[in-house]
C-alpha cells in the first residue's frame, strides 16, 4: 500500500484541476474489454480506459504483469501495447531490445522493484511515445546528468519513495514536455534551483517528504508554469521571504506536516494567484493579525490538526474576497477565536470548526460572514450562554436551520453540520442538550469570563537565557480585562490605547500592603517592571532572556464586572548545559515556602466592616478567605470567597456590630499546591485571626429645634415677660425704666436657649432632676 501522503498529494492535484471531468467520466466508462492477442504467461491482456497526463481519454491496450515476482521481462509482449504494468516484481534490469519493439508504449510502470540505476531503463532505449514513467519504491540513490534524455515526450515522472540523496543539476535535461514531477519521500536535504531550468512546462511538483529544513530564495523561479507545489513533511521550520518568488501562476500550495511555528506571511505574498493553501499539521500557536490579508484569489484554506494552536487573533483573516471554504478542525488546544478574527470574507460559505476546544463562537463572527451557509461546531465543549444567542432556537426554523438577522440584511439560513452531535457542555442545567433545541430565554444575558484549561499548560520549561511565551485568552460579556501576576507578586497589565510609555512597576508588597480589594480592576496605566517582561494587548505574556529568578508560578486573571477566572502555570528555568528538565521540585518547595511566609493581619475594624491584609512578595493563586461569626449559644454558617491572584487585601462588609468573628486565609488551594503538599509534605494549615466589630454609638442630642416647639416657646416667653413687667409696676423714670426694660428683655431672651439645649428627662448620669430643674423644664415645655 502507498503511504498516506500520496493520498494527500492526489488531493492537492484535484485542487489544481478542480473542474476535471475524470471522476464523472469514470462513472460511465465501459468495463475492461478482452484483447485477443498472444499474451505473456500469467499476465492479463485487456483494453482498459486510460487518461493521459493532460486528461485525454484513451482506450489503451494494456498488459498487466503486476505481482508475479518476475526477474526479467515476460515474453512475448504484443507490439501494439500501450500500457505495460510491471509493479511489485523483482526486476533490476530491463531488456531494452524488448522495449524498442513497443513503438506505441505510452505508460510504463516498474514501481516496487529493485532498480538501483535509472539508466538501466533509459540509457539504451529511445521511447519516443512514452508519456508516463513510474519508478516509485525502487532503490535509486542518485540521478546523474541527462538521466532522461531518451524520453523527449515524457509528461509524468514518478520517483517518490526511493533513496535519492543527490540529483545532478542537469538530471532532467531534455524533459521539455514534463508536466508532473514526483520526487517526494526521498533523502534529499537541499533543493537546487538548477534542477528546474530544463522544465519550462512543469505544472505539478511533489517535493514533500524530504528532510529539507530550509528552502533557498528564488529556488523555484524557473518554474513559470507551476500550478501545484507540495512541500509537506519536510521539517521546514520557516520560510525565507523570497522562497516562492517567481511562482506567479501557482494556485495550490501545501505545507502539510512541517514544523512551522508561524504563518509564512511574507513568503505567501509573493504568490498572488494562490487559490488553495494547506497549512495542516504544523506547530503554529497563533494565527496572528494580518497573517492572511489581501490574498484576493484564495478559495480554500486548511488550518487543521495543529497540536499547539491556541488562538486566532483579531483580523487574522482579512480581505479574502474569494474565500469560500475555511477549515479549522481537530486542533485540541484551540479555545479562542477573536470576535473580529474574520473581516471582509464576503463569499465564505462553509466554516468548519469541529473537534477543537471552543466554548463559544461569538455572534460578531456570524454577522461578519454575509454568505455563510453552513457551520460545523460539533465535538467542542460549547457554553450555551450569552455568547451563543445567535444559535438559539427560532420559531421560524424549528429544526437545524438558524436565522441570523442584521439591520442591513434580509434573514438568512445557516445550517449546522451534524446537529445531533452539536451539544451544550455548560452551564450544568443545559449540559448534553442539543444546541438547536435551546431557546434564547434559557441562555443568560451576560456571562463570567472563562480561561479555557487547554489554552495554558500546567508546566512550562525554558532554558536560561531563552524566551518564554504564554498565551492567555478569555471570552465573556462584558468583555474581560486580562492581566498577569508573576511569582514575585508583580501585576502586569497590557498597555491601554493611547497610554503613555510604560513606567516601572512596584511590587504588590513594596508599600507593605496592596490596597486593591478583590473587586477592584487592574490599573489601566501600564507598567514595565523589567525590559524583558511584556504583556501584549490580547493577553500574551512574553519574557525574554529569562533567568532562574523568574522561575515560579505565573497566574493569568480575566476579570469583568460579573467576576473573574484565573489560570496558573509553573515555569521552570533550566541550566543551559543540562539537557534534562529539572527545577520542578525546587519550584514546588519554593511555593510551599511562599505559603508559610504569608501572614494575615487585621488593618481596620468598624461596626459593619473589617479590612484584612496579608503580606507576601509572591504569587499565591487559588487563595480563599473564609469567615464565621462566633456566638456562645448558636452555630453560625461559614462564608467563603475566592481571592484573585495579585490581591493582598480584602474588605469584609455586611458584618454585624458588636460581634466576634474568626477569619482564615487558605493559601494556594489549587492543583499546584495540592500536588506540592502531597509530594513534599507541606502544611495545609490556614492563617487565621479573630476580631470584634465596634459598638454602635448612642445617638447624639439634636441641636435643631422643632418649628412647632420653637413657636410655643416664644409664645410662653412673651407671656412670662408681660407678667414680669406687670408685677414690677410703672412708677419709674421714663429714661431709667426704658433702660431697665431693655436689659430685662435681653436677659430673658438668652435664658431659654440654655434651657432648651439641656432639655432631658434624666441627666447624663441617670439621676432625677432636682426641683429647680423640674420647674425650669416645666416652664420651657
Amino acid at each position: 500500500m502507498r503511504p498516506a501522503l500520496v493520498l494527500l498529494q492526489s488531493h492537492c492535484l484535484l485542487c489544481v484541476f478542480g473542474a476535471v471531468v475524470v471522476p464523472v467520466v469514470l462513472g460511465s466508462l465501459p468495463p475492461a474489454l478482452p484483447w485477443h492477442v498472444s499474451c505473456p504467461v500469467r499476465c492479463v491482456c485487456q483494453i482498459k480506459p486510460w487518461f493521459s497526463p493532460d486528461s485525454v481519454y484513451h482506450e489503451a491496450p494494456t498488459v498487466d504483469c503486476n505481482d508475479l515476482l518476475l526477474t526479467k521481462l515476460p515474453l512475448p509482449i504484443p507490439e501494439n501495447t500501450h500500457t505495460l504494468r510491471l509493479q511489485s516484481n523483482l526486476l533490476s534490469v530491463l531488456d531494452t531490445a524488448v522495449l524498442h519493439g513497443l513503438p506505441n508504449l505510452t505508460d510504463l510502470d516498474v514501481s516496487q522493484n529493485r532498480f538501483s540505476h535509472v539508466r538501466t531503463i533509459t540509457q539504451s532505449s529511445s521511447l519516443l511515445s512514452l508519456l508516463s514513467l513510474h519508478l516509485e519504491e525502487n532503490h535509486l540513490s542518485h540521478l546523474p546528468e541527462d538521466s532522461f534524455l531518451s524520453l523527449p515526450a515524457l509528461q509524468e515522472l514518478f520517483l517518490s519513495h526511493n533513496n535519492l540523496h543527490s540529483i545532478a543539476p542537469g538530471a532532467f535535461t531534455g524533459l521539455d514536455s514534463l508536466l508532473r514531477l514526483h520526487i517526494n519521500n526521498n533523502r534529499l536535504t537541499t533543493v537546487d534551483p538548477l534542477w528546474f531550468k530544463a522544465l519550462p512546462r512543469l505544472e505539478v511538483l511533489m517535493l514533500g517528504g524530504n528532510p529539507v529544513e530550509a528552502l533557498p530564495e528564488r529556488g523555484f523561479i524557473a518554474l513559470k508554469s507551476l500550478r501545484s507545489l507540495v512541500l509537506g513533511g519536510m521539517g521546514l521550520r520557516g520560510l525565507a521571504e523570497k522562497a516562492l518568488e517567481g511562482l506567479e501562476g501557482l494556485e495550490s500550495l501545501s505545507f502539510y506536516d512541517n514544523l512551522l511555528t508561524k504563518v509564512p506571511t511574507q513568503a505567501l505574498r509573493r504568490v498572488p494567484g494562490l487559490k488553495f493553501l494547506d497549512l495542516n499539521k504544523n506547530r503554529i500557536k497563533l494565527i496572528e493579525s494580518g497573517d492572511f490579508q489581501d490574498m484576493i484569489h484564495l478559495k480554500e484554506l486548511g488550518l487543521n490538526n495543529m497540536e499547539e494552536l491556541v488562538s486566532i487573533e483579531r483580523a487574522a483573516l482579512e480581505n479574502l474576497p474569494e474565500l469560500t471554504k475555511l477549515e479549522i478542525t481537530n486542533n485540541p488546544r484551540l479555545s479562542y477565536i477573536h470576535p473580529q478574527a474574520f473581516l471582509q470574507l464576503s463569499r465564505l460559505e462553509s466554516l468548519m470548526l469541529n473537534s477543537n476546544s471552543l466554548s463559544a463562537l461569538h455572534q460578531h463572527i456570524m454577522l461578519s460572514l454575509p454568505s455563510l451557509q453552513e457551520v460545523s461546531l460539533h465535538s467542542n465543549p460549547l457554553r450555551c450562554d450569552c455568547l451563543f444567542h445567535w444559535a438559539a432556537k427560532e420559531t421560524a426554523h424549528p429544526h437545524i436551520e438558524k436565522t441570523i438577522r442584521t439591520e442591513t440584511q434580509m434573514a438568512r439560513v445557516v445550517r449546522f453540520i451534524q446537529p445531533q452531535a452539536t451539544l451544550c457542555s455548560e452551564p450544568p442545567e443545559l449540559r448534553a442538550r442539543r444546541v438547536r433545541d435551546v431557546t434564547s430565554g434559557e441562555m443568560s444575558a451576560s456571562c463570567l469570563p472563562m480561561i479555557p484549561a487547554s489554552s495554558l499548560p500546567s508546566y512550562a520549561g525554558v532554558r536560561e537565557g531563552g524566551k518564554l511565551v504564554l498565551h492567555c485568552r478569555a471570552l465573556a460579556d462584558p468583555p474581560p480585562k486580562l492581566y498577569w501576576v508573576t511569582p514575585s507578586g508583580l501585576k502586569l497589565s497590557p498597555p491601554s490605547k493611547g497610554s503613555p510609555v510604560p513606567t516601572p512597576c512596584k511590587s504588590l508588597t513594596s508599600e507593605g500592603i496592596n490596597q486593591t480589594s478583590a473587586s477592584s480592576t487592574p490599573d489601566d496605566t501600564a507598567c514595565q517592571p523589567f525590559k524583558h517582561y511584556q504583556v501584549l494587548p490580547e493577553g500574551t505574556l512574553e519574557i525574554s532572556k529569562i533567568t532562574p529568578r523568574e522561575a515560579g508560578l505565573y497566574t493569568c486573571v480575566a476579570e469583568n464586572a460579573l467576576g473573574a477566572d484565573t489560570r496558573s502555570v509553573t515555569v521552570g528555568v533550566h541550566d543551559r548545559i543540562k539537557k534534562r528538565k529539572r527545577g520542578a521540585v525546587p519550584n514546588l518547595k519554593k511555593f510551599l515556602q511562599f505559603r508559610a511566609d504569608a501572614r494575615l493581619e487585621v488593618r481596620e475594624v468598624g461596626e459593619r466592616f473589617a479590612i484584612l491584609s496579608w503580606q507576601s512578595g509572591h504569587n499565591l493563586p487559588s487563595t480563599r478567605l473564609s469567615w464565621q461569626a462566633i456566638y456562645s449559644n448558636a452555630h453560625t454558617p461559614t462564608y467563603t470567597t475566592r481571592i484573585l491572584a495579585g490581591t493582598q487585601s480584602f474588605n469584609l462588609t455586611h458584618l454585624q456590630a458588636e460581634t466576634f468573628y474568626r477569619v482564615c486565609l487558605h493559601l494556594g488551594s489549587g492543583e499546584v499546591a495540592k500536588h506540592a503538599s502531597r509530594s513534599l509534605g507541606g502544611s495545609k494549615k490556614p492563617q487565621c485571626v479573630s476580631f470584634r466589630t465596634k459598638d454602635v454609638p448612642e445617638p447624639q442630642p439634636s441641636l435643631q429645634l422643632n418649628p412647632q416647639l420653637t413657636s410655643t416657646a416664644v409664645t410662653l416667653l412673651l407671656l412670662a415677660l408681660i407678667l414680669l413687667l406687670a408685677g414690677q409696676g410703672w412708677d419709674t423714670e421714663p429714661g431709667e425704666g426704658a433702660g431697665k426694660h431693655h436689659m430685662t428683655l435681653h436677659q430673658d431672651i438668652q435664658l431659654p436657649k440654655t434651657v432648651i439645649i439641656n432639655q432631658k428627662t434624666k441627666g447624663r448620669d441617670g439621676h432625677e432632676p432636682n426641683l429647680s430643674e423640674k420647674l425650669l423644664l416645666h416652664q420651657d415645655c
